[in-house]
């Protein structure tokens, strides 16, 4: 009679595979695990900057998000066409829907609309708003249609900022990526590296159908509770 030999599981195969699955698995959670502390730990806060003297000592009867043209008025603001648009959210990355943006800046010349700025600063542009006030939508998205600024004695080119969402609240000002005169400002010198990446725009492709020759700029905004 032939003799039987019982059937042994393959045991270190089965070892060896359960411990190529489990590191497997390690790995790959362990990847996406890195890959959202990264993402966290991109998230700095936007830096707090000065609010400077020409915060708008009587805003303008139009407050609305398209600084280039005034209701009644025939002409557009002077200058080259910028958009701005970007995302506030807090600094887990979860959007502030409604967070209110209050933006002035200075014209083309390098005015502001405020009483204070005299015409040694150029002149005023009757059809520049100068001011917006607006609020970010369910998603915590804006955007902004106006001009790029100039800069002007001591200053690079910049725009100034209120930010209020959930009663966090936030004064700061945006550079421009690749401004000559970036490194000569104060405020932006006074910056560590990380602060001067959070606090500044960057380049991006402008969306089809907007004029030729416009800019585009995205910059989000990342608030602190307080």
């Amino acid at each position: 009679m032939k003799k039987l030999t019982p059937h042994l599981p393959d045991l270190g195969r089965r070892r060896v595979v359960g411990a190529t699955l489990a590191v497997s698995t390690y790995a790959l959670l362990g990847s996406r695990a890195a890959l959202l502390l990264a993402q966290a730990r991109s998230l700095r806060a936007t830096p707090a900057v000065a609010l400077g003297p020409f915060y708008p000592d009587r805003l303008p009867a139009e407050q609305d998000a398209d600084l280039t043209a005034i209701a009644g008025r025939p002409g557009r603001a002077a200058g080259q066409i910028l958009y701005l648009a970007g995302r506030v959210s807090d600094m887990s990355g979860k959007p502030l829907p409604g967070a209110r943006l209050e933006l002035w800046q200075a014209n083309a010349h390098g005015r502001y609309i405020h009483s204070g700025d005299g015409e040694s600063s150029g002149p005023l542009d009757p059809n520049f708003q100068g001011y917006a006030s607006l609020r970010a939508d369910a998603e915590g998205r804006y955007r902004i249609k106006t001009i790029k600024p100039a800069p002007y004695s001591g200053r690079t080119v910049h725009l100034h900022f209120n930010v209020d969402a959930r009663g966090a609240k936030l004064t700061t000002q945006m550079f421009f990526e690749g401004e000559r005169l970036n490194e000569r400002d104060g405020l932006y010198r006074a910056l560590s590296r990380e602060d001067r990446r959070a606090a500044t725009g960057r380049w991006t492709d402008r969306s089809p159908g907007v004029e030729a020759d416009a800019l585009a700029v995205t910059w989000d905004i990342v608030l602190t509770p307080m």
